[in-house]
């Protein structure tokens, strides 16, 4: 199984990945925690990262694909992956899709966890008791709501387009929503 997840930041993208992962017996690849991980390492990679988490801003298309394309290929050989917050923009979107076509690893379904702005607001505001700061700032939350919005929302027709793309509630508490993801995968996109 070959699954993407889209969602605001927030949205409970990293909870589902891990459920939906485990369920099926997959790789769980979160674009967020390789960026975590080479910031932390203080890695080449990760500083030029961290210029952009810090300002709130989307780290740019060819450094994305550099870190997640290889964790992506590396789960697929293993025999699937649920991948989190990669493609985040339409460009990203197409150049994944051309790449993974040409090896025969396209995702079968993308999951839309659909969320509330005021809900990503108190989300967002909450992870800084879990040590992510990044999150926390106002002014960084609005600035990753407006881009969410502006770049990843015609990522939506992209799959919708393509007939691989579900929508589920992402408000009830997390159980409820792996439940309704498993069985939205389970039926034809819409």
């Amino acid at each position: 199984m070959r699954v993407v997840l889209l969602g605001a930041p927030g949205s409970g993208k990293g909870t589902q990945g891990e459920a939906l992962a485990k369920h099926f017996g997959v790789d769980h690849v979160s674009s967020g925690e390789l960026f975590r991980e080479h910031i932390a390492s203080g890695t080449e990679l990760g500083r030029q990262v961290d210029d952009f988490v810090t300002r709130g801003d989307l780290v740019p298309d060819d450094l994305v694909i550099t870190i997640v394309g290889a964790a992506v290929r590396a789960a697929a050989e293993r025999g699937g992956y649920v991948l989190d917050g990669f493609p985040r923009t339409l460009a990203q979107a197409e150049r994944a899709y051309e790449l993974a076509g040409a090896a025969g690893l396209t995702a079968d379904v993308v999951v839309y966890l659909s969320v509330p702005d005021e809900v990503v607001r108190q989300r967002l505001t909450g992870r800084a008791a879990e040590g992510r700061a990044d999150d926390a700032a106002p002014a960084v939350i609005e600035r990753r709501l407006s881009v969410f919005h502006d770049e990843t929302q015609p990522l939506l027709d992209f799959y919708r387009d393509r007939g691989i793309l579900v929508t589920v509630d992402a408000t009830p508490p997390p159980s409820q929503v792996t439940a309704d993801m498993l069985a939205a995968v389970t039926q034809p996109a819409t």
